[in-house]
């Protein structure tokens, strides 16, 4: 059994966990907010942005997830069905984004939550994923919360190309069998495009995605928000 927690660095509560670092955050945030709707690239926004508030490497990560245009945020909110909404409905679960954002909060990573209200995280598999300790508990807390909310049918897309995705397909369906949970899990070479394109509803805080997509849920926070009473989130407003 592995004891690995997924997400926290031993300098994480020095780079957000102080108030004023987080109120710093937020006024960084609102920069953003005004060059993106005036049409600068995100790379070029963040890198300004961050050295005017001397924000290091992984504190521009973070910001970069909490940051948005307002057309973003129209756009996102216009294409949002509630989770309330889900009975009977089929969703699109972006895998590893679902997955990951589950696994940080519940390790006591700190999660962001940006201006669009989507929650992130500044972890990632860089090419290779690896089980961590609450890797199944998150999985539970999806699987269960989504049989109360009367979702008739998940379809789980993870990246084909990263490591041990054959192996956590595995957990998924074995977990999906065990707890008769009406799941679908395909690996394929670029989910991102699936589930931009998909007629259902999409799960995902990826910006490209929920851009795209014609419908979306924002189901990691209501898992967040519900469930892991202890989460520490750093808002951008």
């Amino acid at each position: 059994m592995t004891t690995r927690n997924r997400g926290r660095e031993a300098s994480d509560d020095r780079l957000f966990g102080e108030l004023p670092m987080q109120e710093k955050l937020k006024a960084a945030a609102k920069d953003m907010l005004y060059l993106l709707s005036r049409g600068y690239a995100e790379k070029s926004s963040v890198q300004l942005v961050g050295n005017r508030y001397t924000l290091n490497a992984r504190q521009q990560r973070a910001l970069h997830g909490m940051s948005c245009s307002e057309q973003q945020i129209v756009i996102r909110n216009k294409n949002r069905v509630t989770p309330k909404m889900l009975k009977g409905q089929t969703i699109a679960i972006d895998g590893f984004n679902l997955l990951i954002i589950l696994e940080s909060a519940l390790s006591g990573a700190y999660i962001f939550k940006g201006l669009d209200g989507y929650y992130r995280d500044v972890s990632g598999v860089h090419g290779t994923y690896k089980r961590v300790q609450k890797t199944e508990e998150a999985l539970l807390v999806i699987g269960n919360t989504l049989d109360k909310l009367g979702v008739s049918w998940v379809h789980w897309y993870f990246d084909a190309p990263v490591s041990n995705s054959g192996r956590l397909k595995t957990t998924l369906r074995e977990l999906a069998e065990q707890h008769h949970f009406s799941w679908k899990i395909d690996l394929v070479n670029n989910p991102d495009k699936e589930l931009a394109s998909s007629a259902h509803i999409v799960v995902s805080s990826d910006a490209w995605i929920l851009d795209r997509a014609q419908k979306n849920t924002n189901l990691a926070a209501y898992l967040i928000d519900h469930h892991i009473q202890e989460a520490n989130i750093i808002c951008a407003e």
